[in-house]
C-alpha cells in the first residue's frame, strides 16, 4: 500500500529557519507522521515521549509563544488522592533550533517523589521521505558524556540534558535512548526545570549552504491603522517572515550586509526557492529593498552557467530550489540538490531587480546585479526563440517536475472537461511575467542611456503581447464577460479551455489592455472563481472542481493577493475590494497566520469557517508576505525611479494610515481618509507624488 503524505491540519509548528519542530497538540513526539525536530531538511528527533510515574501526562492546553516557540501544558493526577484537582503541572516549552525545557510544578499540599522518563529516538529521515509518508528504521543510539547521539551516513543528531537537573540515568540502544530522573522530589510549591538541547544536521554539512541569519530583519516594522483584520494580517505575517529568514554565507564584500531571503515554507520547503523567495521579496518592497537585495544576490550567485540535463540548468536560468542533498520524491520524481526546473523564476528575477530599483535599491547594487538580469533575460529570449510559436514554454525532462510554474502538481493543468493536459505548455501568467520583465528591463536600460538595447526589448515585448492576444483569449457566451484567458496553450497553439485563477496574475504585468483587464476582472469577481474567502484556482462550474484539490479549486493566499494588486493597478476597485474583503475574513478564521492554501467552498451567510488544505505549509513565505502586498495595493503605491514620481491611487477601503514605509532609503507615511483622499509625508528629496 502506498504511503500517504502526512496531514498537518492539527500539527503545531514552530520555526526558526533552517530548523523547525512539528508536534501534535499534546506535545508528545511518538515517531508518527511528520512529528519531530528538524534542521536543514533532516529529521533530528522523531520521538520525545515524557512519562511521569510510568504514565503520560494529561494534556490541557497549547499556546504559541512566537513563531519559533510553543508551550504545551499538561497535568499529572493521583488516583488515590481525595480530589480530582491536578497537583502536578507540566509545562514543556519547545523552541525550534534549540530544544525544549520541561518545568515540573507541585501545586498541591503534599510532597511528591516523581519518576520521570524521557524516551528519545530518530530515523534521521530526509524531509522528502517524511513528505512521502515514510518513516525510516530507528537509528542506533549511543550515550556519550551525558548526551545521546545518533549517527548515520546521511545525518547526525545529538540530544543533551543541560542545567542543574542532569539525568542520573541514561540508557541507549538500537531503538533509541532514555533519560531518567528516578527520584525527583518536589515539595509543595516547589518546581524543577529540565533542559534539553537538540542539535544535528546532514553529514557532511553542505559547503556554502544557507543558514540562519545573524543580523536583524532587512525591512521596516510599519505602524498600520485602519481595518483591524488588515492590521493583524500584516503584524502576524511579519513575525512569520522573520522566522522564515535564511542567509547566504557569501557576501558581496567581507564587511558588506548579510544577504537574507525568505524560505518558501514550513515544513516541506524550508529552503531557497527561486519563484517563492522572489515573490516574497517583491511583496515586501514597500518596507525596504534589503530583502530584495539579499534574494537577488543569493540567486545571482547560483545563476545557471552550464547546460545540464539532470539539473535542467542552462546559462542565465534562475534556480528553482536549493536543498542540502539530492532527493527522491516518489512517483519517479528525482531532483538534484540544485535544481533549475521552473519556467517562471527567471523572468521574475528580472522584474524583482526592476521593481527594487524603482523602490530605491542603491545604484551600486543595481549596476552590479544588472548583468545577471540581462543574462536571465537572454535565457527568456533564447527559450522563446526556440519555440515555434515564439512563446515562453517549458519542456521538462523525464523524472523532473512535469509542470514548471507555481501550479506544479501533476494535474495542475486541466481543460474544461477535466482532462489533464501534458507539456510542453505556454502558461498565460508566464507570458505576462516575460512581458513585464522585458518592458521593465527596457526602462532600466534606457535610464542608463542604453537606448538601443532598451528598444530591442520593447519591440520583443510588443511582439509577445500580440502573440498572447491572438492565442490566449477564448469566447465565453453567457459568462460574466464575453471572453476569458486560457490557462495555457499547448501544441499548435491549442488553448486549454476552462476559467482558472492564472489569468488573475495578468493585470499587474501590463500584457493586457484596458478592455482585457476589465474582462478578467469580471471573471475574478464571478461566483465561479471568487469563493467569498478568496480566489479559487479553478472555476467551480467545471467538471473535476474540488475545493480541497491542490490546484483544482482551492484558494491560494498569494494568488489572491497578486490578483488584488493587479485589479487595484488596473482601476477595478470594486472587484479588488471584494476579493480583499474575502481574504481578510478568511484571515480572521486562521488567526492571521495564512496557510499556503485553503478550501475553495463558497462563503454564505451560514457557511462554516474555511479550512486549510490538510498538508499546507503554515507559515509559508508568500502567504505571510501577502498582508503587505494587499496593504500596498489598497494604498495604490507605484514608484517610478526614472522620473522620481510616487504614484498614489488608493482603492476605497475605508480610512487607512501607514507609518514606516520606505522609499529610496527614507521613511514614508501615507494616510487615506474616508473619502479616499491620500496624504503623503516624508517623500525623499527630489520626489513628487501623482495620482
Amino acid at each position: 500500500m502506498r504511503a500517504l503524505q502526512p496531514l498537518l491540519h492539527d500539527v503545531v509548528i514552530c520555526v526558526a529557519a533552517p530548523a523547525f519542530a512539528a508536534s501534535p497538540r499534546d506535545g508528545q513526539l511518538r515517531g508518527l507522521r511528520a512529528e519531530g525536530f528538524y534542521g536543514h531538511d533532516r529529521r533530528l528527533l522523531h520521538t520525545a515521549c515524557l512519562l511521569i510515574d510510568h504514565r503520560e501526562p494529561e494534556p490541557i492546553g497549547v499556546q504559541p509563544l512566537g513563531p519559533d516557540q510553543v508551550r504545551f501544558t499538561s497535568v499529572h493526577r493521583y488516583p488515590r488522592d481525595r480530589t480530582d484537582d491536578p497537583t502536578v503541572i507540566i509545562e514543556r516549552v519547545r523552541t525550534a533550533g534549540r530544544g525544549e525545557s520541561i518545568l515540573l510544578r507541585n501545586v498541591g499540599t503534599v510532597s511528591r517523589l516523581l519518576h520521570v522518563e524521557l524516551a528519545l529516538a530518530t530515523d534521521l529521515a530526509d524531509i522528502a521521505d517524511v513528505k512521502r509518508g515514510r518513516t525510516g528504521a530507528p537509528v542506533r543510539c549511543a550515550a556519550d558524556e551525558g548526551a545521546l547521539v545518533w549517527e548515520a551516513p546521511t545525518g547526525r543528531a545529538e540530544v543533551r540534558a543541560a542545567g542543574p537537573e542532569r539525568p542520573p540515568g541514561i540508557t541507549d540502544g538500537p531503538e533509541g535512548g532514555t533519560f531518567t530522573w528516578p527520584r525527583l522530589l518536589l515539595r509543595p510549591g516547589e518546581s524543577r526545570q529540565l533542559r534539553l538541547t537538540v542539535d544535528g544536521g546532514a553529514v557532511p554539512t553542505p559547503p556554502g549552504h544557507p543558514g540562519p541569519p545573524t543580523s536583524e530583519v532587512p525591512w521596516s516594522e510599519p505602524v498600520v491603522r485602519g481595518d483591524r483584520r488588515l492590521v493583524a494580517l500584516v503584524r502576524r505575517g511579519l513575525g512569520d517572515l522573520s522566522a522564515l529568514r535564511l542567509a547566504d554565507p557569501e557576501r558581496t564584500a567581507p564587511d558588506g550586509p548579510e544577504d537574507q531571503f525568505i524560505a518558501a515554507g514550513c515544513p516541506w520547503y524550508l529552503a531557497l526557492f527561486g519563484r517563492d523567495s522572489i515573490w516574497s521579496a517583491r511583496m515586501m518592497l514597500p518596507l525596504g529593498t534589503g530583502l530584495a537585495r539579499g534574494t537577488l544576490w543569493a540567486l545571482a550567485r547560483r545563476q545557471g552557467t552550464d547546460n545540464d540535463v539532470f539539473r535542467e540548468e542552462a546559462p542565465g536560468r534562475i534556480l528553482h530550489e536549493l536543498r542540502p542533498a539530492d532527493a527522491e520524491h516518489g512517483h519517479g520524481l528525482r531532483l538534484p540538490s540544485r535544481y533549475y526546473g521552473s519556467v517562471d523564476a527567471t523572468p521574475l528575477f528580472v522584474t524583482l531587480l526592476v521593481e527594487a530599483w524603482h523602490w530605491g535599491l542603491p545604484e551600486r547594487d543595481v549596476d552590479a546585479l544588472l548583468p545577471y538580469a540581462q543574462r536571465a533575460m537572454d535565457w527568456v529570449l533564447r527559450t522563446s526563440a526556440e519555440d515555434e510559436d515564439g512563446l515562453l514554454r517549458y519542456y521538462p525532462r523525464a523524472g523532473g517536475l512535469r509542470h514548471q510554474s507555481w501550479k506544479d502538481s501533476d494535474d495542475a493543468v486541466r481543460d474544461a472537461a477535466g482532462r489533464r493536459i501534458e507539456p510542453p505548455l505556454a502558461l498565460c501568467e508566464v507570458q505576462g511575467y516575460a512581458y513585464q520583465a522585458a518592458s521593465g528591463l527596457a526602462g532600466l536600460l534606457a535610464a542608463r542611456g542604453r537606448r538601443e538595447e532598451a528598444e530591442r526589448l520593447r519591440l520583443w515585448a510588443r511582439g509577445l503581447r500580440k502573440r498572447f492576444t491572438d492565442a490566449f483569449w477564448l469566447p465565453s457566451p453567457g459568462g460574466p464577460a464575453p471572453r476569458y484567458v486560457a490557462i495555457a496553450v499547448g501544441r499548435n497553439l491549442d488553448p486549454v479551455s476552462g476559467p482558472a485563477s492564472n489569468m488573475g496574475q495578468l493585470p499587474a504585468t501590463g500584457i493586457l489592455d484596458g478592455r482585457g483587464c476589465r474582462d478578467v476582472a469580471a471573471w475574478l469577481d464571478s461566483d465561479e472563481l471568487n469563493s467569498g474567502w478568496g480566489l479559487r484556482s479553478r472555476s467551480a462550474a467545471l467538471p473535476g472542481f474540488n475545493p480541497m484539490s491542490y490546484h483544482g479549486g482551492s484558494v491560494w493566499t498569494h494568488d489572491t493577493a497578486i490578483a488584488i494588486q493587479g485589479l487595484c493597478a488596473a482601476g477595478c476597485d470594486a472587484e479588488a475590494s471584494r476579493l480583499a474583503e474575502g481574504l481578510l475574513e478568511a484571515a480572521a478564521h486562521f488567526l492571521y497566520r495564512m496557510p499556503e492554501l485553503y478550501g475553495g467552498d463558497a462563503r454564505t451567510g451560514d457557511s462554516p469557517a474555511p479550512l486549510a488544505y490538510p498538508a499546507a505549509c503554515r507559515p509559508q513565505g508568500w502567504s505571510a508576505a501577502s498582508g503587505v502586498a494587499v496593504l500596498s495595493a489598497l494604498l495604490g503605491l507605484r514608484p517610478d525611479a526614472g522620473r522620481r514620481v510616487l504614484h498614489v491611487r488608493p482603492t476605497p477601503f475605508g480610512p487607512l494610515e501607514v507609518q514606516g514605509l520606505r522609499l529610496a532609503g527614507g521613511e514614508l507615511s501615507v494616510r487615506v481618509d474616508e473619502q479616499g483622499a491620500a496624504e503623503v509625508t516624508g517623500l525623499p528629496s527630489g520626489w513628487v507624488t501623482a495620482g
